[in-house]
Formats: structure tokens, C-alpha cells, sequence
């Protein structure tokens, strides 16, 4: 196995100037990438209520911070798709019992078997998508539920629900510029939407302030040590500082449209013919 000494980061090939930005705050200790933090994501898990019995899917588990939550929480199973080599690897270090396993694999086509879950949950990945890939992602977590399963979304949003098309232009603009990866948040509205579309019917659902980069958020989700550290690396690094600090300065002008979402829907039973 590969000690955590010797895994490479995530986009660690590029120069700070080229890599999307989640990758670039991990380069710089930052652990937390999920929009709405490491409180929303708490929510996201007691609601979707995994317990031993479960079977677990999570899509895109970058980091593996979630993963830790739920392997806590001793489901029967956990099966992560990553896409990314590096953030596989590093996935693969937390997965020590029988029935976890980290597949390489796209969420909109994983491979897997149909209803082979009872939970299945993705962060932050969808809003990085086009409307049609995100369907097809949602589409793919309704195929590998079983009838009554969970399904858990934790995401950038955009608020009001009755937001001018423009504006929303406009946001999505300056975050995929600053962010360097396609940016595509929907309205409340439109995430609910998005999941009874595919099937599910939304059960439970939460809200919090888009304050990735506010230095209270920082501390809250990465703890006093790790905000130090985070620090530390931002002040020794110009061209990384100059990229946090713009992407700072369109979270803060925009902060009044930018929220962050989680839902939990769920995969209605089959009504037998």
C-alpha cells in the first residue's frame, strides 16, 4: 500500500495557476472542500441515517472526509467511485474492512450492478456539471438503489429561486473563470426538481452560507491547527494566494445568490403490477 508520505495530491502535476480550484485549497491543507462545509455535510449523513445494515455508494469522494463519516457508521458495505488516480489512492488508505473498496469509475456509469445500495451520496460534483451530465448522474444513483433507497446531495446553489437567467449567467461565468472547472449551480427549486425528476421524492432538506474561504468557516471545518497550516502554506505561496484571494473576491461579491444545499430523496417503492 501507499503511505500517505508518497500518495500525490490531486492535480499535483499542475502549476497553481492551472489547477481547478478544489484542488489547489487541498494542495494547501485544506481538507473540507464541500460548499456549505463540514456542518452541512454532518446533515447530509444523519439524515441519510446510514446504519450497519446499509449498503454505501459515494460518488466522487475526493479527499475521503466524508467517507470517514460514514465508515463510522459500519455499514455493511461502502463502495467509493473516483475517477481521479491520486484521489483514489487516497481513498484506498481508509478502506482496512471486509466490503469496502474504492472502483475507478465516472458517477453518470459506475459499472456497478443495479440496486446494489441502499444509500447512495455525492458532494460538490453535480455543480460542476452541464444540466445533461447532471441528470445522467442522478439517473445512474436512482439505477444502483434499491426501491426505498437514499439518495444524498450536498451543493452550491443559487438563490433566490426566482433568479434572472442573466444573473445566473453571470455567476456561473465568474466562477468557472476563477474556479478554472466548468461551474453550473441551480436553484433550490431546480435541485428539487432535478431529483423528482429522476425518481426520487426529496425527504429531507438544509441550507447554509456559501463561506468556503471565510476564515471563521476555515477554522470551524479544518480546526485551529489545520487553519494555521492552511495559512501558512497561503502566505508562503504568491501565485496560490493570488487564486484563493480572487476566488474569495467573487464568492463575497456574489454572496447574496450563493448558498449551499443538502437533499436527501428518496427512490419510491415499485408498486407491484
Amino acid at each position: 500500500m501507499t503511505s500517505p508520505q508518497t500518495t500525490p495530491m490531486p492535480g499535483e502535476e499542475l502549476k497553481a495557476e492551472k489547477m481547478p480550484g478544489h484542488w489547489l485549497l487541498a494542495r494547501l491543507g485544506k481538507r473540507v472542500l464541500r460548499p456549505g462545509g463540514r456542518q452541512l455535510t454532518d446533515r447530509m449523513i444523519e439524515a441519510l441515517d446510514i446504519h450497519p445494515a446499509d449498503q454505501v455508494i459515494e460518488f466522487a469522494p475526493g479527499l475521503g472526509d466524508t467517507a470517514r463519516l460514514t465508515l463510522k457508521r459500519k455499514p455493511t458495505s461502502y463502495t467509493a467511485v473516483e475517477r481521479d488516480k491520486d484521489a483514489a489512492a487516497m481513498v484506498e488508505r481508509l478502506l482496512q474492512g471486509p466490503g469496502q473498496r474504492c472502483v475507478a469509475g465516472l458517477a453518470e456509469n459506475t459499472g456497478l450492478p443495479d440496486a446494489a445500495a441502499t444509500v447512495v451520496y455525492g458532494e460538490a460534483m453535480l455543480s460542476m456539471q452541464a444540466p445533461p451530465q447532471k441528470s445522467r448522474i442522478v439517473r445512474e444513483a436512482h439505477r444502483l438503489l434499491k426501491p426505498g433507497g437514499r439518495y444524498g446531495i450536498h451543493e452550491l446553489c443559487l438563490i433566490p429561486n426566482d433568479l434572472d437567467e442573466n444573473t445566473k449567467l453571470e455567476i456561473q461565468t465568474a466562477l468557472s473563470r476563477v474556479i478554472h472547472h466548468g461551474t453550473r449551480p441551480l436553484t433550490l427549486a431546480e435541485w428539487q426538481g432535478l431529483l423528482e425528476s429522476e425518481g426520487f421524492s426529496v425527504q429531507a432538506e438544509a441550507h447554509a452560507p456559501m463561506h468556503l474561504l471565510e476564515p471563521w468557516r476555515i477554522i470551524r471545518d479544518e480546526g485551529m491547527v489545520g487553519a494555521l497550516r492552511f495559512a501558512i502554506n497561503l502566505l508562503c505561496n504568491r501565485e496560490a494566494r493570488r487564486r484563493v484571494l480572487a476566488m474569495r473576491r467573487v464568492f463575497s461579491k456574489y454572496r447574496d445568490h450563493l448558498a449551499a444545499v443538502m437533499m436527501v430523496g428518496q427512490k419510491q417503492e415499485e408498486v407491484p403490477q
